[in-house]
């Protein structure tokens, strides 16, 4: 048997004795050690990406593209989402077994999950969608400010790539596949932001209809505005500079990137 298929028939087994695991998580969501997720996954994945053509990168991970990627996981599956997303199929598109499939998970799972027995009160499935916006919103300015330091540490490994007189073939395609990962993490973070935020506008119209409250639907609404916003920016690769004008502007700009960086402006100068 081929390398080729031999690797398939690894995958395909790996992914069947697999499938049922989802990531462990512990304090805050965070992903705790695991051999499994860890190790064996990314492996296979590895070669599954390869298989479809994806660069793959050999190179030892920096601190900030390793915390990148833990964020990263907070924006795909946050805590408060593990109630109607799966986390299967979430953990083998983080590991590279299968190319990213976000968008296969239905948007209309979120409103079969709010009518569910645990929400009694119409008011309660309000409340979620909106505390589920906000706390979307509230994870992606910390995963942009790493982002944006992976972004410029990758446009310094460029330049100095395109200034050595003796690098390997090895090192050259090393150095790229790096680059296409990490912006495919945040490319991932955008898609997965985009997701939800259909999921929270559908179930919203739904129980508009089904349930009308005119008190929850603003905070609702305004909720799921506001990740709009910061959702803009995730997908404008964290530069605000790309962001168009307007209110989704105005909105990401209350974000806390940057340590003192908003709407102020200097004492004038006497």
């Amino acid at each position: 048997m081929s390398k080729h298929g031999a690797g398939l028939v690894l995958s395909a087994l790996l992914v069947l004795g697999l499938a049922a695991c989802v990531r462990p998580t512990g304090d805050f969501g965070r992903a705790q050690p695991s051999v499994v997720h860890d190790k064996v996954l990314p492996l296979v994945g590895e070669q599954n990406a390869r298989l479809r053509g994806d660069p793959v990168s050999k190179f030892n991970f920096t601190d900030d593209e390793l915390l990148m990627r833990d964020l990263a996981w907070g924006l795909i599956r946050p805590p408060h989402v593990k109630d109607w997303i799966g986390g299967t199929i979430a953990e083998l598109s983080r590991t590279r077994i299968l190319p990213e499939v976000e968008g296969r998970i239905p948007p209309d799972t979120y409103y079969l999950f709010l009518r569910s027995d645990r929400f009694q009160s119409s008011d309660a499935r309000y409340d979620r969608i909106a505390a589920d916006a906000e706390g979307d919103a509230e994870l992606v300015p910390p995963f942009c400010e790493v982002a944006l330091r992976v972004k410029a540490a990758d446009a310094e490994r460029l330049r100095v790539l395109s200034t050595k007189d003796l690098v390997t073939e090895e090192m050259y395609e090393g150095a790229k596949a790096r680059v296409f990962e990490n912006r495919t993490v945040i490319v991932w973070v955008a898609q997965a932001l985009r997701f939800r935020i259909e999921a929270y506008t559908r179930a919203v119209d739904t129980l508009e209809v089904e349930t009308p409250t005119k008190d929850r639907l603003w905070k609702a609404n305004t909720a799921i505005r506001t990740l709009e916003a910061q959702a803009s920016m995730a997908e404008q690769s964290c530069d605000l500079s790309k962001m168009p004008s307007g209110g989704a502007e105005t909105e990401a700009r209350r974000s806390r990137i940057y340590t003192n960086w908003g709407l102020e402006r200097p004492a004038p100068v006497k």
